[in-house]
């Protein structure tokens, strides 16, 4: 009878565990996101970002921006990171390896991040490039944070809630990690943080430590720019680009240059390094073209050989009567959001089939999309689309990505947001 009554209830008894399983003990360092089983996988797969329709439950108080660990349904470590209370992600994780986040961890992990950056030749004063990114956000397992370096100046954006609450600590861990050649440590997170949860962070730019310097003169690849950081896009410069700046230099020679988009004009100077005849800058800020105009003179080029146009680029292309040799169309992202993609992807074709209608017989076109949500393929095959529609025959020279200080965890594809095209048009 007792055994007839186990058999009975056994089925309930195993339902009831699936739903409130019994944990084994922890030592717990901050309190626990319990994952559904689906969930599990993409963590141990070691992708960092946890959506909210993985989380079975959440034990102990939390808040936006706290430290959380990561466990399994039965109550196993899996990660620590930091919790957003609104938001499709909801966890972005910091480690793999159960630990405190303190002053100890982010030194840690900064100097991991800049003995990469010195891997790859790259230091804070190095004497012809020492503008360079030391932390790219998931690339460096550090999500929802760039740390972007200036002749020995740190600009710290935080895209994240928790990493701006965290920009004290980070601060103090970059004056360890570089010692006196930091010069200082600036904020520029009110752009980029949405003030969380009922905006009831607020959000400000600021010094948090050392010299309080409007811009600097800063390097990259023997080749000078003014950068300001307090008013300029992102962080100040578009570092990304480094490596297509230099390979721009390779196909200008003796050749007329258009660089739509210009911003501050490292396209431009590039080109001008590179022996252009005339180069073309186009832009519909005039900060910019004051920025671009300022950076060519700073290498020492003239007017003789740079002209720059505060216009709508499409207008600009549209209006355009010169056949130019060498043409790069670098956009910002026309798409920030999945829902924008299909609007972006029209923008693009438009964009490039203007471009592919200027550009002269044997010339060559440096395209890039930055919109994360326009993976590589498409923006290929949107290219392919406007060649198509103007009727030129077009090779493929290169394809292009973000500059190695940009790198991409390979746990984590997403962080692909750069992508670009050298294309020879007969």
């Amino acid at each position: 009878m007792v055994a007839k009554f186990f058999l009975s209830v056994y089925p309930l008894f195993v339902a009831f565990l699936s739903f409130y399983p019994i944990y084994p003990p922890m030592n717990q360092l901050y309190p626990s996101i319990i994952l559904q089983p689906k969930g599990v996988v993409s963590v141990e797969r070691r992708h960092t970002w946890i959506f909210s329709g993985a989380i079975r439950r959440i034990e102990g108080k939390v808040a936006e921006g706290d430290i959380v660990e990561v466990c399994s349904p039965e109550g196993r470590y899996l990660a620590t990171g930091q919790y957003q209370a609104g938001g499709s992600i909801r966890v972005r994780l910091l480690t793999f390896e159960q630990q405190l986040i303190d002053h100890a961890f982010w030194v840690k992990v900064l100097r991991r991040c800049y003995a990469y950056r010195t891997a790859l030749g790259i230091t804070i004063l190095h004497s012809s490039t020492n503008i360079f990114r030391l932390v790219n956000a998931e690339g460096d397992g550090l999500s929802g944070l760039i740390i972007d370096m200036y002749n020995g100046v740190a600009v710290v954006q935080a895209h994240t809630v928790a990493m701006w609450l965290s920009r004290h600590a980070i601060a103090a861990a970059l004056c360890e990690v570089f010692g006196s050649d930091l010069r200082a440590v600036y904020t520029k997170s009110k752009e980029t943080v949405s003030g969380g949860v009922g905006g009831n962070i607020a959000v400000e730019n600021a010094y948090l430590w050392g010299e309080q310097l409007p811009n600097v003169v800063g390097k990259e690849e023997n080749l000078s720019f003014w950068v300001d950081w307090e008013r300029g896009q992102k962080t100040g410069f578009f570092i990304d680009q480094r490596y297509n700046r230099t390979l721009l230099q390779h196909f200008v020679a003796n050749k007329t240059v258009l660089n739509a988009f210009c911003y501050s004009g490292g396209f431009s100077v590039a080109a001008l390094a590179g022996g252009a005849n005339m180069v073309h800058s186009v832009d519909a800020s005039a900060k910019a073209i004051e920025w671009c105009e300022q950076n060519v003179a700073l290498n020492g080029f003239g007017t003789e050989r740079h002209k720059a146009f505060c216009s709508d680029v499409m207008a600009f292309l549209q209006q355009n009567q010169h056949q130019y040799e060498v043409m790069v169309l670098d956009p910002p992202a026309f798409a920030k959001h999945i829902e924008a993609r299909h609007k972006a992807v029209q923008a693009y074709k438009r964009l490039n089939a203007l471009g592919l209608q200027q550009i002269a017989k044997g010339g060559f076109l440096f395209t890039f999309s930055c919109s994360a949500v326009v993976d590589r393929q498409l923006f290929y095959d949107t290219v392919t689309a406007a060649a198509i529609s103007v009727g030129r025959q077009v090779r493929v020279v290169h394809h292009l990505s973000q500059a190695p200080d940009h790198p991409i965890n390979i746990y984590h594809p997403e962080g692909h947001y750069l992508k670009g095209l050298v294309l020879y048009v007969e």
